[in-house]
């Protein structure tokens, strides 16, 4: 498909771990572009400052990369653009107060939309449809709409200090304290999670140390969620964890989900990676909460999503609830 036959958009994706740019062709008669992520550009995290999100860095590291998709695509502008992010609705003032101009100067932008990450998340999860998506890695969070008046429910992603219920932290802090348990001597400890945390970081009296100082703390306490689901099978306490995790995040879908017949619950994130131990009690208890709706393991990443909805918004067909904070469009 050439630049002659379709309108190019950009979806971009940004969070903890990076940017992630990704230009796209949309049919003339609108609908899906042509394959998501058609030409898919990174670029290092985006910084903060007094307004939030930096819209100085962001514009930064995304025009160049932008330019560059552009010149290789054989086009001359954007018709559309979406910005998903991490932390848009509490960290987004400086995009919201600098983007709307600066777009269309630098890329001939015709339409912006500035998303939360799980509204992209679902996006790409679930689409223009009534439904739900959570999204679970180091945190949770659930995000779901009828496409109605009532715009975006969203239950959690709070952090792991208030919130973040069977998230990836959340799961690694409940096998660590069952270890620490165990080390003690104390009811309801895992010997099997003491040997892990042992293995992975060193002994209960060293962990206070290891663990408290680190200003990266959720991300390291997600990664011994893993160890968690390898004992799983054959520990008791580890299954009672990721069993207990699955209630929280099918609580968290259920706070969410439109109760129309035929909605989907899409789950997406790393934390789904660890496979059945987790997704056996979620199923579950999804299906005795939500007898109606089909759960599905999402396909699509939040940058197709940011994508899809830039396509939406360059052919006039965008469906999804606009509200500030959530999903802001010009």
């Amino acid at each position: 498909m050439t630049s002659d036959t379709a309108r190019w958009v950009l979806g971009i994706d940004s969070g903890g771990s990076g940017l992630r740019i990704a230009a796209a062709a949309v049919p003339p008669a609108g609908g899906d572009p042509a394959g998501d992520e058609a030409a898919v550009a990174t670029a290092p995290p985006v910084g903060t400052g007094d307004d939030g999100l930096d819209a100085d860095d962001l514009l930064g590291k995304v025009l160049p990369a932008a330019r560059t998709l552009l010149r290789d695509a054989g086009a001359e502008s954007f018709d559309a653009v979406c910005v998903g992010a991490a932390g848009m609705a509490s960290l987004g003032d400086g995009l919201r107060a600098s983007l709307p101009r600066a777009l269309p100067d630098a890329l001939g932008v015709r339409r912006l939309a500035l998303a939360a990450d799980g509204v992209t998340a679902y996006a790409g999860a679930v689409g223009q449809h009534p439904g739900a998506v959570v999204a679970a890695g180091t945190g949770m969070i659930a995000v779901g709409t009828a496409l109605d008046a009532a715009g975006w429910r969203r239950a959690d992603g709070w952090g792991h200090l208030l919130g973040d219920c069977g998230g990836g932290a959340w799961i690694g802090r409940a096998g660590l304290e069952a270890a620490m348990r165990a080390h003690d001597g104390r009811r309801g400890g895992s010997a099997a999670l003491l040997a892990r945390m042992e293995a992975v970081f060193g002994t209960g009296a060293e962990m206070p140390g290891l663990l408290y100082p680190r200003p990266d703390r959720p991300a390291v306490l997600a990664s011994f969620a893993p160890e968690v689901a390898r004992c799983a099978p054959h520990d008791p306490v580890s299954a009672a964890i990721l069993a207990e995790a699955g209630g929280h995040i099918a609580a968290a879908a259920v706070a969410v989900c439109p109760a129309d017949p035929g909605s989907t619950v899409a789950l997406t994130g790393g934390l789904f990676g660890i496979g059945e131990p987790l997704l056996a009690p979620l199923r579950a208890e999804l299906a005795e909460r939500l007898p109606r709706t089909r759960v599905a393991v999402a396909t699509a990443s939040p940058l197709a999503g940011a994508v899809r909805i830039a396509a939406a918004l360059a052919a006039e067909e965008l469906l999804l609830p606009v509200e500030r904070g959530m999903l802001d469009v010009w």
